[in-house]
């Protein structure tokens, strides 16, 4: 009922007093009591029931029953095609194409209209602090930016946590492609996905309209104060999801509408109408394991190596400086046993044995001094030895 009137606040008079005749005749109030699983699920709806009966076959909605998870309680039969990473690991883990499209049609830009990012569970490798993640999902409609928050410790293995930026969901030049029809667009903190979802006034935030202007969250009563660690989105990575929890809060955009008795009396208000927590807490310990051994056995692996290497260079130095040492030793003493000393002959000792026989000495001893040139003195002595011998005379000059 809220979509109908919604959409017929702008709509001729006329329109819309026919639109209150049909809520009068199928007894349609604002508010229906029905139960969670049904809520969440889906019911059947009068209103819904009529309009598949009245509106064109290329309008219908793609759904018998409202819910506000109608349709997501199983598999999804949507087509998703991502980049393996073969020939960029940059665009791994990328969205390419979703139902077989390469960019939504929804919004003013190609930038706003890109599906170029993670489904969520895994991201390319290498990333750092200053990276900006981008995460797509269907029912946002757009992509959703998350950046470094903290480093977080997830049983002994070290990760990143990434959250949304405060001006997320800003009213600013930033995100004016995500209003086609404003000014006037969605008040800060709120996220208007009504194209996408059949023009339904539905707005998304953050629970407890964490980071919203504080006027949305005073206009109803009962909520509290947003808490960050309880209310904030969050991813935890290391290339994969290592823990996460996605909280979104679905919000309905109440349009007064005088011609309409059911919703007169209301005024224009963002109403609240629950917030949403899924997510995965830890990931199984096999995982874990090896995600341990990925990220302390390098580090380890790489100190005792970088050790060893030194070591064993220290090692060859020493022993090279050791050959050094002994190679010139061994040359050293070569040189000095190659040097020859040529030594005079022993004196043969004159007897009867060897031939020689001593008749008679004299010695005659001459001195004579002459000065060369420089004044120097060369004295020789001459001693002659008669030896009695028949044929040989040996002189030994001294």
């Amino acid at each position: 009922m809220w979509s109908a009137t919604s959409q017929s606040k702008h709509a001729a008079r006329f329109l819309r007093l026919a639109m209150a005749s049909i809520m009068d005749i199928l007894k349609i109030k604002p508010f229906v009591e029905v139960s969670v699983g049904q809520l969440l699920w889906g019911y059947e709806d009068p209103l819904l029931k009529l309009a598949k009966d009245v509106v064109p076959k290329e309008q219908k909605l793609p759904y018998e029953e409202f819910g506000l998870f109608y349709g997501k309680n199983g598999t999804s039969p949507d087509v998703v095609t991502m980049f393996s990473g073969a020939n960029d690991m940059t665009t791994y883990g990328i969205i390419s194409h979703y139902n077989m499209r390469e960019k939504l049609q929804h919004w003013t830009s190609d930038q706003c209209n890109s599906i170029a990012g993670s489904d969520g569970s895994i991201f390319p490798p290498h990333i750092t602090k200053n990276d900006t993640l981008a995460v797509y999902d269907k029912d946002l409609c757009r992509l959703l930016p998350l950046k470094f928050l903290e480093e977080v410790s997830l049983d002994g293995i070290q990760a990143y946590r990434y959250t949304p930026p405060e001006d997320v969901f800003a009213n600013d030049e930033h995100n004016r492609c995500f209003c086609p029809a404003g000014p006037p667009c969605a008040p800060n903190g709120l996220f208007n996905v009504s194209l996408c979802q059949y023009d339904s006034p539905i707005m998304l935030s953050f629970p407890h309209f964490y980071l919203a202007e504080p006027s949305l969250r005073e206009a109803v009563e009962g909520i509290s104060p947003p808490i960050p660690e309880k209310h904030r989105l969050f991813i935890d990575e290391m290339g994969i999801a290592m823990r996460a929890r996605a909280r979104i809060q679905i919000n309905l955009a109440v349009s007064q509408v005088v011609d309409i008795k059911q919703v007169a009396n209301f005024p224009d208000i963002v109403f609240p109408i629950l917030w949403f927590e899924e997510g995965i807490d830890e990931l199984p310990e096999q995982v874990r394991s090896l995600l341990r051994l990925a990220t302390q056995v390098p580090p380890l692996a790489r100190s005792a190596l970088g050790w060893g290497l030194s070591a064993l260079g220290l090692l060859l130095i020493l022993l090279a400086v050791t050959c050094l040492i002994r190679s010139s030793h061994r040359q050293s003493t070569l040189r000095l046993e190659g040097h020859v000393v040529a030594k005079p002959p022993p004196a043969k000792t004159p007897s009867k044995d060897n031939g020689y026989e001593l008749n008679n000495y004299s010695v005659d001893s001459k001195l004579e001094s002459d000065k060369d040139k420089n004044g120097l003195e060369n004295k020789d002595r001459l001693i002659c030895l008669s030896l009695s011998n028949s044929q040989s005379i040996e002189k030994f000059a001294v």
